[in-house]
């Protein structure tokens, strides 16, 4: 106990109030903070670099699905643009064959009227010539007949010619009314057709729009899902990554705490060893000391008991 409290004063005396073992100590944890410190700062830079490299992958993973999803709709749009001009050039050419054909029928039939009129034209004039070549026949033969006759026969055949020109005529205004009404039927019913084939393309169109919209509204909806789902499963991931991070680093953390305390045990176990061999090479010495002067006054005395 006083070995020890004597080598303590000494080491005060010597080394002043911090001890070598303290500051070998603090030493030692200096070295191990700014080892550690270094350490620490070259995970942080490694790891930024990771997450830079994971985000540029990732943002060019997404523009590449972006860029692949908007080409395939070009594509559709396209393809459906395409469709839809050859289904409207296709609808032109069957309305203008059958507006054609329609011609084409009016035609002929007015080409047969023009016919018939020009063969009825010349039977009447046949029959008129005909009938005019008997009048004047019957007339020249029967001139004998008297004035009043001739007269009567004049006015006959007058009344005749005119009531067979009426009946003629009358036929041919009602054939012209009756083909008037058709053609105006046939009008009315071609575009009563066209206006229900026109609103049945109409209603067909606008349930293949609501059908398409609804459609894309599912895409829509579906790819947020999916592009939410990855973000939540990516994110989720991260902090996976995070966590397992924090808890490495928190193991080394421990672990590096664990062998600083078992380097100080250690450094203060040896410092305790040397300070007790310290104590027993002191006390070695001052028994040799006293020993020594043991010796010096036995033999002074001896000498002073001589002189």
């Amino acid at each position: 106990y006083l070995a020890r409290k004597f080598f303590y004063l000494w080491a005060k005396m010597t080394f002043g109030k911090v001890l070598p073992s303290k500051a070998r100590c603090f030493y030692d944890q200096k070295i191990l903070q700014r080892t550690f410190g270094e350490w620490k700062e070259q995970w942080t830079v490694c790891r930024e670099k990771l997450s830079l490299r994971a985000d540029n992958h990732y943002r060019h993973l997404l523009l590449n699905l972006i860029f692949k999803a908007w080409r395939a709709y070009v594509c559709q749009q396209q393809g459906k643009r395409n469709k839809y001009y050859v289904a409207e050039s296709h609808a032109k050419k069957q309305t203008l064959l059958r507006t054609w054909q329609q011609w084409l029928v009016h035609v002929d039939v007015q080409r047969t009227k023009h016919g018939m009129q020009s063969v009825a034209l010349a039977f009447r004039e046949r029959s008129c010539l005909r009938i005019s070549w008997a009048v004047w026949r019957r007339q020249h033969y029967q001139k004998c007949s008297g004035h009043k006759m001739n007269v009567l026969a004049l006015q006959h055949w007058a009344q005749s010619l005119q009531f067979r020109a009426w009946l003629q005529w009358r036929e041919l205004y009602l054939y012209t009314q009756n083909e008037k009404q058709k053609d105006t039927r046939a009008v009315t019913h071609h575009q009563h057709w066209e206006l229900r084939r026109c609103v049945g393309a109409w209603v067909g169109y606008l349930n293949h729009h609501r059908v398409k919209k609804r459609q894309n509204e599912l895409a829509q909806e579906f790819h947020r899902h999916r592009v939410l789902q990855r973000f939540f499963s990516n994110w989720q991931l991260s902090w996976e990554c995070r966590r397992r991070m924090h808890a490495h680093q928190r193991d080394l953390e421990k672990q590096a705490a664990r062998i600083a305390l078992w380097r100080v045990f250690a450094h203060w176990k040896h410092y305790v060893v040397l300070c007790v061999e310290e104590a027993w090479q002191c006390e070695l010495a001052e028994k040799h000391h006293k020993c020594h002067l043991l010796v010096l006054q036995k033999y002074w005395n001896r000498w002073k008991s001589r002189l």
